[in-house]
């Protein structure tokens, strides 16, 4: 769903899939080919949020900004089923892992990856090519080529995985069950 806020419309990119029960608000921008999931929420009423292409945000994912300050989410990103991200910058690549929070003024390189349930403290720089883990989070290891091989064939598929949501997810309704008591007696 998306909804204009206070004279502000989200634009929305071609080939994207938006979830019917996600909801995009206001000054919101999602480049071609993303992915955003089920109960996801992306709120540009305060401040800005700015996605790239070809990035997934997951199921369950909540995108704000403080007032007037912009929230950045950069190509090819990987957005993990229940994070928080808060008037931050993520760089192209980057993988933020389930349940994570990235908070504001916090950075995260490109080709960097928070670790599950990581919490990215305010003001905290997660360096490129990092793995972050913990609270806060704290680099603890470099981003492997195998790694990098691995995670490009996934974000390559997103754009293929989002055209197919558009063209084959349908919605589908249960009958109520009929009564099989008789009636009269």
């Amino acid at each position: 769903m998306l909804f204009e806020f206070d004279g502000k419309t989200p634009k929305v990119g071609s080939g994207c899939h938006i979830a019917s029960s996600a909801e995009v608000i206001g000054d919101v921008v999602i480049g071609d080919g993303s992915y955003v999931g089920p109960g996801a929420k992306i709120l540009g009423d305060f401040g800005r949020v700015r996605i790239g292409s070809g990035t997934a945000i997951e199921e369950n994912v909540v995108v704000h900004a403080r007032p007037n300050k912009e929230c950045v989410i950069g190509n090819s990103v990987t957005v993990g089923h229940g994070s928080i991200l808060h008037d931050c910058v993520i760089a192209d690549y980057a993988v933020i892992g389930m349940g994570s929070v990235v908070s504001d003024f916090s950075t995260v390189g490109e080709w960097a990856a928070v670790g599950e349930g990581a919490g990215v403290v305010s003001g905290t720089s997660i360096p490129p090519r990092k793995v972050a883990v913990g609270i806060p989070a704290k680099p603890v290891k470099d981003i492997s080529e195998e790694w990098k091989v691995l995670w490009t064939l996934y974000k390559t598929a997103l754009p293929e995985i989002a055209r197919k949501f558009n063209l084959t997810l349908k919605e589908i309704r249960l009958e109520k069950p009929r009564s099989t008591r008789r009636r009269g007696k």
